[in-house]
């Protein structure tokens, strides 16, 4: 059989590669010249003004596999060593360690507890609701929460609702500070007791006949007034949120001073209530209020009674449903309960810290040093540092697991859904994307038009990355083509 090419060339170079290693010399050493970086990258490389030294990737091909050692070398690799911020590429790790050590069928559980009888509807005591950590409590769970409380035969609770999400520690954060935008869910903090990530979902919906667009947000919280309506806007639906010229300064009332383009049909919008220390509290309040309970008492925040069994629960999905919501749409919050939820199950501690030393004693374990620089789980962090090496291996050890396939699917699907959903590349595979100011990277599995399998990585830090975005549709096109 022949070999053209890059096959001939990836021949020769594993044959030399044995006399290669015997004189001291490492085979990825060489493996590293088998193809340049390709010219049409560094054509758009050099457009932008963006150097050569500001990326790093590696490609691996399933097949290409050492003759002396069996183990893969890429066929393409450029700064491989050199340490990034991998913004959300970060999220690989989380996920990857939590299904090794939690399995894909955990969940997790939020709890109810009474310290007193039932007695004719009336709850002679205090209500407790107790947080674990949940990544995906949402309007709808909540609801159901409320339905089995009053499945309990409650109609009254004489004293208090008490929330407990004490399961994680965590230091009192500013949700702005990180890129100044307070009001975006994914700047969202972790909480053991997450509802709804903090956040309202306002939808609105024209009402053409009364000439108003009808304003309605889940979850309701109590004692906050939402207008609901606003006059309709015969104007092209090009930014329909500016248009609407929104207030949410004051957390008790939402308004809105303009209108809405009549022609954008019915749109949802996001957005993290302005007081999340009182979220919970307002939320639960009036989730019990429509459920048609009432309290005698005040709804805040405490801690559960010790050595009692829960009456109730909620379990959450399984893990491996709920890391697909972290990878392909990319979710910092839930990426960091994930994260905590490491260090609460395996160092009975949920802090930043002992997550940290659970993930690095993990990775030492299972895939050996260098060890990265951890900070969180969700990669929304400056001093996250890691090669494409280091994820490349990652990706490696991945894809030998019985996990792979939840993992594999977890990630965006080129031209499908999540990060990827509006991708023009025609190459098929799974994708998990990262971007932050001045970083932009991808990392997942791909394969050609022969399908034959590969396993990608590259990543960007420069201040003109976010620019960059077809340099990588540029590898992924050339590796579809190899």
């Amino acid at each position: 059989m022949k070999l053209k090419g890059s096959h001939l060339k990836f021949k020769l170079i594993n044959s030399i590669g044995h006399f290669a290693c015997l004189s001291g010399l490492c085979l990825s050493q060489i493996a590293t010249a088998l193809e340049p970086m390709p010219d049409l990258m560094q054509t758009e490389l050099g457009r932008l003004k963006i150097p050569l030294d500001s990326i790093s990737v590696v490609v691996y091909q399933r097949e290409a596999r050492s003759l002396t050692s069996n183990s893969l070398v890429p066929i393409l690799s450029h700064n491989s060593g050199a340490l990034r911020n991998p913004a959300s590429l970060m999220k690989l790790v989380t996920t990857s360690a939590a299904m090794d050590l939690l399995g894909p069928s955990y969940t997790w559980s939020t709890q109810v507890y009474l310290d007193g009888p039932i007695e004719e509807g009336v709850l002679k005591g205090n209500l407790f609701i107790k947080g674990r950590g949940d990544p995906r409590f949402g309007v709808e769970r909540l609801w159901l929460l409320m339905r089995r409380i009053r499945g309990l035969g409650i109609v009254s609770i004489q004293g208090d609702i008490v929330l407990d999400h004490k399961a994680f520690e965590l230091n009192v954060q500013d949700p702005g500070e990180f890129d100044g935008e307070p009001l975006r869910p994914y700047n969202a903090s972790p909480d053991a007791f997450l509802v709804n990530f903090k956040s309202l979902l306002i939808n609105f919906v024209p009402d053409l006949y009364a000439k108003v667009v009808r304003i309605h947000a889940e979850p309701p919280l109590q004692g906050v007034n939402i207008q609901p309506t606003a006059p309709l806007l015969n104007v092209e639906c090009s930014d329909y949120r500016s248009a609407l010229r929104a207030n949410f300064q004051d957390p008790n009332q939402i308004s809105f001073k303009g209108g809405y383009p009549q022609n954008c049909g019915e749109r949802l919008w996001p957005i993290a209530y302005a007081d999340p220390a009182n979220f919970l509290d307002k939320s639960v309040s009036a989730m019990w209020t429509q459920a048609g309970g009432s309290v005698r008492g005040r709804v805040h925040s405490g801690e559960a009674p010790h050595n009692q069994k829960p009456i109730l629960s909620v379990e959450s999905p399984e893990l491996s449903e709920v890391i697909r919501d972290i990878n392909k749409f990319s979710n910092n919050v839930m990426a960091q309960q994930l994260f905590l939820t490491l260090g609460l199950e395996l160092s009975s501690s949920g802090t930043e810290q002992s997550a940290q030393g659970v993930l690095n004693k993990w990775w030492i374990d299972k895939l050996g040093s260098p060890l990265p620089r951890f900070v969180n789980g969700s990669g929304l962090s400056r001093d996250t540092k890691m090669s494409v090496d280091d994820l490349a291996k990652l990706l490696v050890w991945v894809s030998e697991q019985p996990t792979y396939p939840e993992m594999v699917a977890s990630l965006p699907l080129i031209g499908v859904d999540g990060t990827l959903k509006l991708s023009k590349a025609k190459t098929s595979g799974h994708l998990k994307t990262g971007s932050l100011k001045d970083v932009l990277g991808i990392a997942g599995y791909l394969q050609n038009k022969k399908k034959e399998q590969f396993i990608v990585v590259a990543i960007i830090n420069h201040p003109k990355a976010q620019s960059a975005k077809n340099v990588l549709d540029l590898l992924v096109e050339w590796v579809g083509a190899y």
